[in-house]
């Protein structure tokens, strides 16, 4: 056996344990941020789904859709506003949010797994009351009652919805809207929605896909990245400041997961080819572990 050809096997071996241990086993995956607009890396992304459906894992994915909406905005002359790293969003922003994740992004996202031999369909969260919304109580820093438009927090789940989709074959691609008893929709965080969703479901992990490699202990340090923390370490780098802006709803989103009981949360840069794959099957790892 040649040298190359040993290199292969052993990559092979290394995966092998982590394809045993989550056979029949759902993982939520959030797409987001730059990585949905990289040519390579929704490739990349789709490939990784397409082999893990392939190996008997169980992935449901939510995506985001924040540069498209960002772009459409900037081109109508509506300035993007944020609060607590949530889009601020009134009616006309809310009728961008529904184009473009219940149209451009779910779909080519759901396409281009299919293209690569996975299964996979395309849900918004309205359909059939998948995720059930309300108004989001948003406050600022000096404890300001803020009006964030029509933002939303999930109030409920339809996991027989998702349950059925995963039983026949299909990898469920959600988009992060919400609907209301009254009908209306909301824009809600993808972040939160994966969260939910995940636990809900009865996920074993759930993966955040971020424009950064993980949690830094210093920001403006590369090297700082920390592999793994726990509660309590996450708890203190969020007391310290130290996760800030866009990273505020995915703090959220991964303390509420874990401590409803989803085994491990990772946060991974979606901008790197197959980051998903590395964080999943091999010892190192490339991102931040929380668990």
């Amino acid at each position: 056996m040649t040298k190359e050809c040993d290199a292969r096997v052993q990559v092979l071996l290394e995966a092998l344990p982590y394809v045993h241990q989550f056979h029949q086993k759902i993982v939520l995956i959030k797409f987001g941020g730059h990585a949905m607009v990289d040519e390579e890396a929704k490739l990349a992304f789709a490939q990784d789904i397409v082999l893990m459906q392939a190996v008997g894992i169980l992935p449901v994915v939510v995506h985001g859709g924040g540069p498209f909406i960002g772009k459409i905005l900037e081109r109508m002359g509506i300035q993007s506003r944020f609060e607590q790293g949530l889009r601020i969003t009134d009616k006309e922003t809310l009728e961008v949010v529904e184009m473009v994740l219940d149209g451009q992004v779910n779909g080519d996202v759901v396409k281009r797994i299919n293209q690569m031999g996975g299964r996979a369909l395309g849900l918004s969260g309205k359909d059939a009351k998948l995720i059930q919304a309300g108004p989001l109580a948003l406050r600022n820093d000096e404890g300001k009652v803020l009006d964030p438009g029509y933002v939303g927090q999930v109030q409920g789940i339809n996991t027989d919805l998702v349950s059925e989709v995963i039983q026949a074959g299909y990898v469920p691609v959600i988009s992060s809207v919400g609907v209301g008893k009254d009908g209306q929709v909301y824009n809600i965080n993808a972040d939160t929605v994966a969260s939910q969703l995940a636990q809900a479901l009865g996920a074993v992990k759930l993966v955040l896909l971020t424009d950064v490699k993980g949690v830094y202990r210093d920001p403006e340090d590369p090297e700082s990245l920390i592999s793994t923390l726990t509660i309590d370490e996450f708890l203190q780098l969020k007391e310290e400041g130290i996760l800030t802006g866009g990273m505020l709803p995915k703090i959220e989103a991964a303390l509420a997961a874990i401590q409803a009981g989803v085994d491990r949360v990772h946060l991974i840069s979606g901008s790197e080819p197959h980051a998903l794959l590395e964080e999943l099957f091999f010892d190192a790892g490339i991102g931040t572990m929380i668990e």
